[in-house]
């Protein structure tokens, strides 16, 4: 905590607005998009690569949340006070940051992907960056942010080192699928089970079971994908990419407003809300506009 009332003492509003900015970029919704580009328009495989990283390392802090219950610094400290407009997007347990994870887990990668050494420099100050400023914002403790940092980036590393059998090997596609599976289902499982016995609130037990819910579909998706559609990127023209963007990220809207609105906020709903989110992203709509939507866009 001493970290975070040293940076009490410098906040300022452009610097509490500057750090809400940069916040925002370790935010799902992020994260998600930038998938969706790279899958739908750029590079399918890369796009699987941050999908394996951000799925896998996202259950990882899910589990590591509920299993140390650690609250969030203004309940650490009732002394402390958070940046207002910081709050209100502050869900969950404190330890380890879901936005540094999410931040990790695209800009690291982008970082190993990209060739020129100027925008790896950036990737990096990126999600650096971001990390700090949840510690500015008053959301996380230094401890949050470097554990999660440190277990992203142990995870992007793994499956960048292991891309080709991820990636490109199909002998192992049932046993990678399942293992993810698994992992999804024991994530929730476990979140229910501590749910059950009163050791964790609804509201937290929710956070693991949509990210099991999400890391579910995609490794139903992924596998379904891949041995079934096997979609091109390739659609001809940028104007024809970018309405096949918007439409796309226009359907995962709807889905993610609507899901709710239809079959209510419960746990299983939320569950099943990412796992047929992430399955439209991965499996849904590349079917449609490779077998239906070239007979609208020319």
């Amino acid at each position: 905590m001493t970290f975070l009332w040293m940076l009490e003492g410098i906040r300022n509003p452009f610097l509490d607005k500057l750090m809400q900015f940069v916040t925002y970029f370790g935010q799902e919704l992020i994260v998600i998009a930038v998938i969706c580009t790279f899958y739908w328009c750029v590079d399918k495989r890369f796009a699987y690569l941050l999908g394996f990283t951000y799925f896998t390392a996202g259950l990882g802090v899910q589990a590591l949340k509920i299993t140390f219950r650690i609250p969030r610094p203004w309940i650490l400290d009732p002394g402390f006070q958070a940046v207002d407009s910081a709050v209100e997007g502050a869900t969950g347990y404190s330890f380890p940051s879901g936005h540094t994870q999410s931040a990790t887990c695209l800009f690291f990668p982008l970082s190993l992907y990209v060739s020129r050494i100027q925008v790896k420099v950036l990737c990096v100050l990126a999600f650096l960056l971001i990390g700090f400023s949840r510690m500015y914002l008053g959301c996380h403790t230094p401890k949050d942010v470097f554990v999660s940092m440190g277990l992203s980036l142990v995870v992007a590393l793994v499956i960048w080192k292991f891309q080709a059998v991820l990636l490109d090997d199909t002998r192992h596609l049932k046993l990678i699928a399942a293992v993810l599976v698994c992992l999804s289902l024991a994530t929730a499982a476990y979140s229910l089970f501590l749910r059950s016995n009163g050791t964790i609130e609804t509201k937290y037990a929710m956070d693991c079971c949509k990210a099991a819910g999400a890391g579910f579909g995609f490794s139903v998706g992924w596998y379904v994908e891949r041995t079934k559609l096997d979609f091109d990127t390739r659609t001809g023209s940028i104007k024809t990419q970018v309405q096949k963007l918007f439409a796309g990220l226009i359907g995962a809207l709807l889905i993610k407003e609507g899901f709710s609105m239809i079959f209510g906020g419960s746990i299983l709903s939320k569950m099943c809300e990412y796992f047929i989110l992430v399955l439209w992203v991965i499996v849904i709509y590349p079917y449609l506009f490779q077998r239906i939507l070239p007979k609208w866009i020319p």
